[in-house]
């Protein structure tokens, strides 16, 4: 069963939750969801790739289970391990037992750890399985994650293989900080995506900021664009704009000014070299 019956109508129910999608996006999740692949989605940090996965779940009354990749992450912390300490306790208790039935007894479900991929896999309700910054796992943790991709299955040795009934919706998300293998990328489905154009950002801070007058959030997103435009280590994100539109509310402010920006900069560079570049180039030092 697909949670979307168009692109139109992925547009519109995200809407709904907040999250504006573009009509790129909106097509690359229909297809996702219909087709039966993983979307990957590649694009600089705070574009709203986890928000995307978080809005599907939400429009789709879905679970949402997340694996946040990292260095050294590895198959015990993606999909399974076993209950050790309860183990050796179950061990002592039936040392009167043979090792046959007491392995038999130990590596039964009651011992199974389940980790995220496992347990997207095991789910029969709708699911939105997010593995998140993956590129920030090491290259061996793609060839785990090409086995799963390819048929939602996982063979735990002492109870079978374990195949998906109702495969989840899966997102991969990357920020490029290095190259994924061409072969999980045929895996998938690949959608870019980065930073709105300003007539969009308009939008989302109207839908996440209502309160804001429109001339306000005009002169915020201007702001935003010219520092996207310079040379920062870390350019504001989506979120970053909606906090600082949150900010300058908070302080009573009500239209944009030189003070305001260069007091209230920290919310959106955290970066002290940004923060001086964007002083020097938007004119307020």
């Amino acid at each position: 069963m697909n949670f979307f019956s168009s692109p139109s109508d992925v547009l519109e129910r995200l809407a709904e939750t907040g999250y504006l999608a573009d009509t790129a996006t909106a097509t690359a999740v229909f297809l996702a969801d219909r087709l039966g692949k993983p979307l990957l989605i590649e694009g600089p940090a705070g574009v709203g790739k986890t928000e995307l996965a978080r809005a599907v779940s939400q429009t789709a009354g879905a679970e949402l289970v997340r694996l946040q990749c990292y260095e050294g992450v590895d198959e015990a912390r993606a999909l399974y391990e076993w209950n050790h300490a309860k183990q050796i306790l179950r061990i002592q208790a039936a040392h009167e037992n043979s090792w046959e039935d007491t392995r038999d007894d130990v590596f039964s479900e009651e011992f199974l750890l389940t980790r995220p991929l496992l347990t997207a896999i095991r789910r029969t309700d709708p699911t939105v399985l997010l593995i998140d910054e993956t590129d920030k796992a090491d290259i061996e943790f793609e060839g785990l994650l090409l086995e799963v991709l390819s048929d939602f299955a996982v063979t735990v040795p002492e109870l079978g293989t374990i195949e998906a009934t109702r495969r989840p919706f899966t997102v991969l998300t990357s920020n490029a900080t290095r190259e994924l293998s061409e072969a999980l990328k045929r895996r998938c489905l690949f959608l870019h995506m980065d930073y709105p154009d300003p007539v969009r950002e308009r939008k989302i801070l109207a839908a996440r900021v209502p309160e804001l007058p429109d001339k306000f959030a005009e002169k915020i997103v201007d702001v935003i664009t010219a520092l996207r435009g310079m040379q920062l280590k870390k350019a504001p994100s989506v979120a970053e704009t909606i906090d600082w539109a949150r900010t300058l509310l908070a302080l009573g402010e009500s239209k944009m000014n030189d003070d305001a920006v260069r007091t209230t900069l920290g919310v959106i560079l955290k970066h002290q070299v940004d923060q001086q570049r964007a002083l020097v180039e938007l004119r307020l030092n």
